[in-house]
């Protein structure tokens, strides 16, 4: 190739090259670096090694955060990945009215988590509509403030991130819905097979890539939560005796603080990172498995 022919290409490419170091590359190597000082706005950093690292390990804080983080990714994956399953299974046939329904599942998704959050605030607080509810269902009983209540506050945000989520994932398996053979059904019902065990036998096992996928999204969007705890802990605190803290939220606080600990934040921040790498390193395996299989 002629060198201005040979250059054309990186041209088209500069521009999204230049955003991507701007913004993804450069902060990555900046946190790195800055993983292994004691930088703070106000005074600036010197090298200090591995403290931050090891100042980690002996966080209370970072313990409960990643207990959280684990905690928030075992309950919140598996409702991710059926419930999903089960909607798109219920919204896949072409029935009048089916657009409304598809469209009612998949609001959540598109609206604010500010709205999303004043919703739930409604749904939970003490006189709110779940107490209610209760009360009519029995007179006396009385009422739970969910969002007070150190026990239940974390589930309370997992349970707004599922009903957020739920159309998102469920638009992706339609799409792997549609793509299941039909010969595969036909030669079922041809066998005498029904309807659950077409859905066991032939559904299931075309989905599972599928499944996998979401189950590798829907962990690092656990591992990443921190709207839902923000909106109904208030924003100042990770609910109520820190029990909704997680990693993303730990290290807000570090670094929102009067003197951001930005040093300690990277360090968290990069700890993270690592985590996230080994989940997709795990789902890259799982895939070849399935493809060699």
């Amino acid at each position: 190739m002629k060198p201005r022919n040979a250059l054309s290409p990186w041209l088209f490419l500069l521009p999204a090259l230049v955003i991507a170091l701007a913004f993804h590359i450069a902060p990555f190597i900046d946190t790195i670096v800055k993983s292994f000082t004691n930088y703070t706005p106000s005074r600036g950093g010197r090298f200090i090694g591995f403290d931050n690292y090891i100042r980690m390990l002996g966080d209370d804080n970072f313990w409960l955060a990643l207990g959280n983080t684990a905690l928030y990714m075992v309950v919140v994956v598996p409702f991710m990945v059926l419930l999903p399953l089960l909607l798109a299974m219920l919204a896949k046939p072409k029935v009048p009215g089916i657009g409304f329904f598809r469209a009612s599942y998949y609001t959540p998704v598109v609206a604010s988590m500010v709205a999303v959050g004043i919703i739930w605030q409604m749904l939970l607080r003490e006189d709110g509509i779940i107490n209610w509810l209760f009360s009519l269902l029995r007179p006396g009983t009385q009422a739970i403030n969910f969002l007070s209540d150190s026990n239940l506050f974390l589930f309370c945000c997992m349970a707004v991130t599922i009903w957020k989520g739920l159309g998102y994932y469920m638009v992706i398996y339609l799409a792997g819905l549609a793509n299941v053979p039909s010969e595969l059904h036909e030669a079922a019902s041809m066998d005498g097979a029904g309807i659950f065990r077409r859905f066991w036998s032939v559904v299931l096992p075309s989905l599972r890539p599928t499944m996998l996928l979401i189950a590798l999204l829907s962990a690092i969007a656990a591992m990443k939560v921190f709207a839902e705890v923000y909106v109904l802990g208030g924003g100042a605190t990770a609910g109520p005796a820190n029990s909704g803290l997680t990693m993303v939220f730990l290290i807000r606080q570090n670094m929102s603080s009067f003197d951001s600990q930005v040093g300690y934040a990277s360090a968290l921040s990069l700890s993270l990172f690592v985590l996230t790498i080994g989940l997709s390193i795990a789902y890259v395996r799982m895939t070849r498995q399935e493809t060699a299989s």
